[in-house]
């Protein structure tokens, strides 16, 4: 079952697809059109009975009637035979489609995954080896310049992923959402970080969001990591944090247009158990509908 930073990557692919384009042709050197419109597309490849022929993320650079790019975004956490084996029936059943050059980017945090998914990949069709762009550790950029986080939050929020352990890493990302909290996704990017995260640097990425010292922006971080500074200190720390907790499900919920009903409103609100909180508030982040957030 996909974890949670497996559908949150996937997530910031969908939201921003001009990501992989500029992965592909500004991080890996691969030769992807810069300046054409970019689109998310279905990743439902099946066209005969099967178990399993979707990849994760679909992304197509040209106009529909003339595509001139496909990128199949494949997130890999650990080495999976049967998954590595599928990534050429992806890249031959998009290229069927559109008939234009493809790329598969597999995104693996884990550096051994990353070495092995980026070994050619032979098939029984002859002539055909699959060499997939890995994006792993040594090739997200370890980015310490707020103007460099500002431009492209994105690729910050991955280097936070992969570059936890450097605080400077994390200092700068705090520091810099300062300039995108008015965008239009820009209430997303303390999201990703701390979900794609592991487990020691969403713990001082949460000191930082929540010191008085340091600058919070968007909501999530205001709610989330500065829980308790003002509800908190009236209410009590543990009514405080619930609270927190609550307004920022509900924040993200309203910012990713799903619906909320009364029942539902009444249902988020009545809990006060802060690690169910916690969990409905990660799985808000990447919910398609309100059920997602329960089930």
């Amino acid at each position: 079952m996909p974890s949670p930073q497996h559908d949150i990557i996937n997530q910031l692919f969908r939201d921003h697809p001009r990501l992989a384009v500029d992965i592909l042709h500004d991080v890996m050197g691969v030769d992807v059109p810069v300046d054409r419109p970019v689109r998310v597309e279905s990743n439902d490849f099946n066209d005969r009975p099967s178990k399993d022929f979707q990849p994760d993320t679909v992304i197509v650079v040209g106009s529909p009637r003339e595509p001139v790019h496909g990128i199949i975004v494949e997130v890999q956490q650990e080495k999976t035979e049967a998954k590595r084996r599928q990534l050429p029936r992806y890249a031959a059943a998009l290229w069927l489609m559109l008939r234009c050059p493809v790329t598969v980017l597999c995104v693996c945090p884990d550096a051994d995954a990353a070495a092995w998914y980026a070994e050619p990949i032979e098939t029984s069709l002859p002539g055909f080896v699959l060499r997939a762009v890995v994006l792993g550790p040594k090739q997200v950029p370890v980015i310490t310049d707020l103007e460099v986080v500002a431009a492209h939050p994105e690729l910050a929020a991955l280097g936070v992923m992969v570059h936890g352990r450097n605080q400077e890493v994390l200092r700068t990302f705090a520091y810099a959402l300062k300039a995108v909290e008015d965008s239009e996704h820009g209430v997303y990017y303390s999201e990703y970080a701390y979900v794609m995260a592991t487990p020691e640097a969403q713990s001082v990425l949460r000191k930082i969001m929540a010191s008085t010292d340091w600058p919070v922006f968007s909501p999530f971080a205001k709610e989330h990591y500065g829980r308790g500074k003002a509800d908190g200190l009236e209410e009590g720390r543990t009514e405080g944090e619930a609270k927190g907790e609550v307004k920022s499900i509900l924040t993200i919920l309203a910012a990713r247009q799903i619906e909320v009903s009364e029942d539902v409103r009444a249902r988020i609100c009545g809990c006060t158990d802060i690690e169910q909180l916690d969990m409905w508030l990660k799985r808000a982040a990447v919910a398609n509908s309100v059920t997602d957030i329960f089930d």
